[in-house]
């Protein structure tokens, strides 16, 4: 199943935190995973303020960076994705980084799967915008 990841599931395949064990079914041969570019600069921003926050250590760190850059996705250029992102953006009221995940998952016609529970409630009930699933409601 093609889906698109934002950054809340990618963080989670590295940390042993809720929702976690349901992030990392998603690392299978049965889903094709895809995500905006930032997703990189996303990931790495959660781990560098984990580690501030003294929550993983500069070797875990090193680690996770290193296995997500080999994590089996496929990244798409945001450049194409802003004027829908924007659209998106103010008429949810989101950010344009969430945007840029909704953007994609909608020209890929695909769902977007999320541990985001701020972008899920704000667009659960959006199906016209895009497909959003719950991390532990994707089998």
């Amino acid at each position: 199943m093609k889906i698109v990841v934002d950054a809340s599931i990618a963080v989670k395949w590295f940390t042993d935190e809720i929702h976690a064990e349901a992030a990392r079914r998603l690392l299978t041969d049965r889903h094709d995973l895809s995500a905006p570019q930032l997703i990189y600069a996303e990931v790495a921003n959660a781990f560098l303020k984990r580690w501030r926050r003294k929550e993983m250590s500069r070797e875990s760190v090193d680690d996770a960076v290193t296995q997500f850059r080999r994590a089996p996705l496929k990244t798409a250029a945001t450049v194409g994705l802003l004027a829908a992102a924007w659209q998106i953006a103010v008429r949810h009221d989101r950010s344009i980084f969430d945007a840029l995940y909704v953007a994609l998952a909608a020209s890929q016609s695909c769902p977007l799967v999320t541990a985001d529970r701020k972008l899920f409630n704000a667009l659960k009930d959006h199906a016209r915008v895009v497909q959003l699933l719950w991390v532990e409601d994707v089998l």
